[in-house]
């Protein structure tokens, strides 16, 4: 008996692969995503009391209250926007759940979803699950930048959803006011709905304004916003996100939820609701926190011959390697890993077509400065 798979496309992930040949190699792995600095202290500190006081059984499957009115009031703080605790804010167990469940509450077998290239690798198979069709855009391959004529021209009747994601990953490019402003017009005049994946939300450098789908009322009215304690707070291992939709598309999306992992780790959400409120300059100065890591990496780095291309927001760095070789990027990741003993993570993975000749590669700089020191020492070798 053949079994027939519903992911033909999909294999191992790129990150799992890469982390794994860091393994081997004894790399240093500034490949996959995940900062290998400490949790908050007071974020740790109160997850062991709310398991010793015994907040260890099921969720409710939305959330717990007091999680649910923390995230309101931080994004009217954040955002200008109080969204309704109870009706408008469902805690997931990830970002990555959201998206999925996001994608499979309003895509139909047939629909079509517009998503940018390069875009994470979770977008395409959560859209191929709902029998729709993902229909790939692709940024400025230097800049990243949005072509918005190119987006409505993508726009067909069967068109149901456009995903996007600001602060980008893998390329860290942001979204400013004149974007925001071809959105609303394109959403307006096609009637979508809107995905928008911010969970780089407070990594963002040099005084520039997170813009936040949920600071504009034409935009949130039809949008899911996702968003993700594990990338603010340091704990990406922990598997906790939030989806902020209004009333009619949080219902949607609770009812995928609920028959998908129901309800997330329950004493994880009260502390949470704890650090929210108790610590919000932890959110507040993440930027500030980050960009120190940024510039300093980006300063080591010029000692190489790769070269570092601009990071206006998140936790990766691109870096243009045709100085070091002709390599296609999977390759170079892959003898860079093996042979140089730095991991990073090929761009091509993220594209249905990657652009000819493009020879960038991803370096995450959320790591201990002797993590980035170590990697240093050996790139300045190439």
């Amino acid at each position: 008996m053949t079994l027939a798979t519903k992911l033909p496309k999909v294999g191992t992930t790129i990150f799992t692969v890469m982390s794994q040949l860091a393994l081997e190699h004894q790399a240093v792995n500034l490949g996959q995503g995940f900062p290998d600095f400490d949790v908050p202290q007071r974020l740790v500190e109160a997850l062991g009391r709310a398991m010793r006081e015994g907040k260890n059984q099921y969720a409710p499957m939305t959330g717990i209250p007091a999680l649910r009115r923390a995230i309101a009031a931080k994004t009217e703080l954040c955002y200008g926007y109080l969204p309704d605790a109870d009706s408008e804010v469902t805690v997931v167990s990830g970002a990555s759940e959201a998206i999925f469940d996001a994608v499979q509450a309003v895509v139909r077998p047939g629909e079509e979803v517009i998503v940018l290239d390069p875009c994470y690798d979770s977008y395409e198979p959560a859209i191929d699950l709902a029998g729709g069709r993902a229909v790939h855009v692709p940024l400025d391959p230097r800049t990243f930048a949005v072509d918005w004529d190119r987006v409505r021209a993508a726009v067909t009747p069967k068109t149901r959803l456009l995903m996007i994601n600001s602060p980008h990953n893998p390329s860290g490019a942001m979204f400013d006011a004149d974007d925001i402003a071809r959105l609303g017009e394109l959403l307006d005049d096609t009637g979508l709905w809107l995905l928008s994946d911010e969970v780089y939300e407070h990594i963002v450098f040099d005084g520039r304004r997170h813009e936040s789908v949920l600071r504009y009322p034409q935009l949130r009215e039809r949008a899911f916003v996702v968003s993700s304690f594990g990338k603010t707070y340091h704990c990406t291992g922990w598997k906790i996100g939030y989806c902020i939709a209004p009333a009619g598309l949080s219902a949607e999306l609770r009812k995928v939820h609920q028959y998908n992992s129901f309800c997330s780790f329950a004493p994880a959400q009260w502390a949470f609701a704890e650090m929210i409120e108790a610590e919000p300059e932890h959110y507040q100065q993440l930027g500030y926190f980050y960009q120190d890591k940024r510039d300093s990496f980006r300063e080591q780095l010029l000692t190489t011959r790769l070269k570092p291309l601009p990071v206006p927001g998140g936790y990766f760095q691109l870096v243009d390697y045709s100085q070091v070789s002709d390599m296609n990027d999977a390759d170079f990741c892959r003898w860079l890993t093996v042979e140089k003993g730095v991991a990073a993570i090929p761009l091509s993975p993220f594209y249905e077509s990657p652009p000819e000749g493009q020879r960038l590669a991803r370096l995450c700089f959320a790591k201990n400065r002797a993590t980035l020191d170590a990697a240093i020492k050996r790139l300045v070798s190439l």
